[in-house]
């Protein structure tokens, strides 16, 4: 089973294409650079977890493994990860 590749970051909705540099959990929440290092401090605001850096898939594997295209947002963006 292959990491969904979420398109977007969960708390600004910046794109996140495939070859990004993003951010996921466990759970694969995915946020963007920005967003991970500084209001998340390396935290994921929905489970707590430690936010680690994405696989880049390589470009000749997408066509069989598309990424995903549902767009996951928190409406008011994220604040500080739970504790």
């Amino acid at each position: 089973m292959a990491l969904e590749l979420r398109p977007n970051c969960e708390c600004c909705d910046v794109d996140l294409p495939p070859s990004a540099t993003a951010f996921i959990c466990s759970f694969e929440c995915t946020f963007c650079a920005d967003c991970a290092s500084g209001t998340l401090n390396g935290v994921c605001p929905n489970c707590g977890g430690e936010l680690v850096r994405r696989p880049v898939r390589p470009a000749g594997k997408l066509a069989a493994n598309p990424p995903s295209r549902q767009r996951i947002l928190k409406p008011n963006g994220c604040g500080q990860a739970a504790a």
